[in-house]
């Protein structure tokens, strides 16, 4: 009976890559409140691509000095980049559970949440381009075509997404399929656009996830208002049941996983030291981002060393994590993928049970449980595009006072497209303006029930 349920439950990567992420990854785009989310947009963009590249390269290089000191299993050292990049993918589905209940600050909330989608996609770029290095054997003179290797892939896949979600939201404003008879066809025809744009970012070689990630973000912001009332109370809650189900059914996989299948348990030490590893790694994320971040942001509005440790402590791995080490198993020979993959198991549960089971402790330790007027950080709609900055001070050095030059051109970058949203894309591509808040409190309901 063992071996017969061992038989059955035993299937390959590309089932959650094909059928169980893509749900979960569009309804983490497609959840997204917009106005926090693009209010700390300049911080969760440095978080999730500068933060997880960071968090990727000091995993891998802190669990190569492991093995070179024999303090680990020794693997080599773009293989320990790989696990670097697949497991410094985080997935905080309890901690921001446990925000909402005990109600912490909305900017906390975006930040954690916003890093948690968006570095999914960073750490697949990431993991995608260290596994061609491996099977390619790229020397250091190629070093530059890797570089070239990522971003075409991250920014193709990018520009996929946008584009299928752009076409979307044209789409659903002029064809009409708002009214009685033709609501079945508006909701299957918004259902099928995320596959869309999945299959078509891996029909070019690019990466699927990335792709529908963006495509749910820009269908949330614009297609969803396009669409007649009951279509959008259906599509909010099919994508909700569809990624809750793919969720659970992801960790009841992993349950029996660790029953089922043969582990490397041999191999405790590198579990061990991987956990302290990545929590070093993760506190050289969130420290260093926020400390650039700081740096451009007014006194009023820096991200406070409390909500930073709750950042810290809120890097959960999941099913992202789980994935990329399954597939590991096929990538990478001689046993180096089964024990990447056994210690991401054990990561992944550790994290959930004893992080999860002490975040609310952990908040109040650090005293931003329901401190969402405490804080005024926190940003109301209009005031990302506030120019309110510290001017740099004529006794520090040259180089700082550059790099705060450079970080306020980004924040002025972004708030130029917050002006460009509201006064040219939101008339282009909604048929109405579209409140906004409605949305956000339908989705709010249906993700609460």
């Amino acid at each position: 009976m063992f071996y017969f349920c061992r038989a059955w439950f035993n299937f390959h990567e590309e089932f959650f890559f094909l059928f169980l992420l893509p749900p979960i990854i569009f309804q983490s785009g497609f959840s997204l409140s917009p106005k926090p989310f693009f209010s700390n947009f300049g911080a969760i963009v440095t978080f999730a691509i500068l933060g997880t590249f960071i968090a990727s390269v000091v995993t891998g290089g802190l669990v190569y000095l492991g093995g070179l000191m024999f303090l680990m299993y020794r693997l080599p050292f773009v293989e320990c980049l790989m696990f670097g990049a697949l497991i410094s993918a985080t997935d905080p589905v309890t901690v921001l559970s446990i925000f909402q209940e005990l109600g912490t600050d909305v900017n906390l909330y975006a930040l954690v949440f916003g890093e948690s989608v968006l570095n999914d996609a960073m750490a697949i770029s990431l993991y995608r381009t260290m596994s061609l290095v491996r099977s390619h054997a790229y020397s250091g003179k190629n070093f530059f075509f890797v570089i070239v290797r990522f971003l075409e892939t991250f920014v193709g896949s990018l520009s996929a997404g946008l584009g299928v979600g752009f076409t979307s939201a044209l789409l659903f404003k002029y064809a009409g399929l708002d009214i009685d008879n033709l609501q079945n066809l508006e909701c299957c025809l918004f259902v099928l656009f995320p596959y869309f744009s999945y299959m078509l970012a891996e029909g070019f070689g690019l990466s699927g996830i990335v792709s529908i990630l963006f495509t749910g973000m820009v269908m949330k912001h614009y297609t969803y208002s396009n669409l007649s009332e009951s279509s959008q109370q259906f599509v909010a809650e099919f994508f909700h049941l569809i990624s809750s189900l793919a969720e659970t059914f992801i960790f009841i996989y992993m349950g029996l996983d660790i029953a089922m299948e043969q582990h490397s348990w041999s191999h405790v030490g590198f579990i061990f030291f991987s956990i302290l590893f990545i929590g070093v790694a993760r506190a050289a994320n969130v420290f260093s981002c926020a400390y650039l971040v700081n740096l451009v942001r007014p006194a009023h509005r820096k991200i406070p060393s409390n909500h930073q440790k709750a950042l810290w402590y809120s890097g959960l791995r999941g099913a992202m994590a789980f994935a990329l080490a399954l597939q590991s198993i096929h990538d990478l020979p001689d046993g180096h993928g089964q024990t990447i993959f056994t210690a991401t198991t054990a990561i992944v549960v550790l994290t959930v049970l004893l992080i999860g089971g002490s975040t609310g402790t952990m908040l109040e330790a650090l005293q931003v449980v329901g401190d969402s007027d405490d804080h005024e950080y926190s940003l109301t709609e209009n005031s990302d595009v506030s120019n309110g900055y510290i001017a740099p001070d004529s006794d520090e050095g040259s180089s700082r006072s550059r790099i705060k030059m450079k970080l306020r051109e980004f924040h002025e970058s972004t708030a130029s497209f917050t002006a460009l949203n509201r006064n040219y894309l939101t008339p282009f591509f909604k048929s109405r303006s579209g409140d906004d808040e409605e949305n956000d409190n339908i989705g709010a309901r249906i993700r609460g029930s």
